[in-house]
């Protein structure tokens, strides 16, 4: 149980991070939802999380491409809530060219978002972890923080280094009660992936169920999406006393890809 901690999901509107911040809520957690989406869906969702669990939710609509709203999304969140117990950093965005094509602008954007903002949220719940003797740090990271694919070099290289960084953070705050772990899954069925599939199927004259197997989940040996809850019952389990030894890990979900 997870009662009263207080958590900390970047990019929890929708998909991953969302089903986070509603594992985390129904283990009795405090959440600060964070991301872009529509104000008024937004507020209806902060709303319902909060009355169907009975803990507190808040909005941020940071900007984590920028550090010192990263910044500033910790420092509102420890005042609002009085603690950042729990961070994870799940905010992402992706982009796919060929390395000799790929825009200097959409590299900077993908290493700001994923992994520098990852870094400043870090430094700056530390310190207020350590002061209260407990913390949860996880990055979710992906699949390719442990293996390529071709075309993706900015978000690879990111991923990539945020495994470095959770480790490097690991072992710094190894002797205190704080982990820091990454959880890498493989394909997520979420709304963005289920898009990528009608989208993949008009533009090769394929059937969903060829996109899928053939295209989407050609690296997965499983040939089945990870659901959203499975990761969130792993976040769950890696917030909890019962994990306390864990930390350092990058932990995949990902159906066999990285067994390869």
């Amino acid at each position: 149980m997870l009662k009263n901690r207080v958590a900390l999901v970047t990019g929890s509107t929708s998909g991953i991070g969302l089903g986070l911040a509603r594992a985390l809520a129904r283990e009795g957690a405090h959440v600060m939802l964070h991301g872009f989406g529509d104000p008024t869906e937004i507020e209806r969702l902060r709303r319902s999380l909060a009355e169907e669990h009975g803990v507190t939710v808040r909005y941020n609509h940071a900007d984590v491409s920028k550090a010192d709203q990263v910044t500033r999304l910790i420092r509102d969140t420890e005042e609002g809530f009085g603690a950042v117990d729990i961070l994870i950093n799940n905010a992402g965005v992706q982009f796919v060219s060929p390395v000799e094509d790929f825009p200097s602008e959409r590299w900077s954007e993908i290493q700001n978002i994923v992994l520098n903002a990852s870094f400043h949220a870090i430094k700056a719940v530390v310190p207020g972890m350590k002061r209260r003797g407990w913390g949860r740090i996880l990055n979710l990271v992906s699949a390719h923080g442990l293996v390529a694919s071709p075309f993706k070099s900015a978000y690879v290289a990111a991923k990539h280094g945020q495994v470095g960084l959770t480790k490097c953070v690991a072992l710094e705050l190894a002797e205190t009660a704080i982990t820091c772990n990454a959880i890498c899954p493989g394909y997520v069925r979420t709304p963005l992936v289920e898009n990528q599939i009608e989208s993949q199927s008009k533009a090769h004259g394929l059937s969903r169920e060829r996109v899928i197997n053939e295209v989407i989940l050609a690296a997965q040996p499983t040939k089945r999406f990870i659901e959203v809850e499975e990761v969130a019952a792993l976040a769950v389990f890696l917030c909890g006393e019962p994990a306390r030894s864990i930390t350092g890990a990058a932990i995949p979900i990902d159906g066999g890809w990285t067994a390869r």
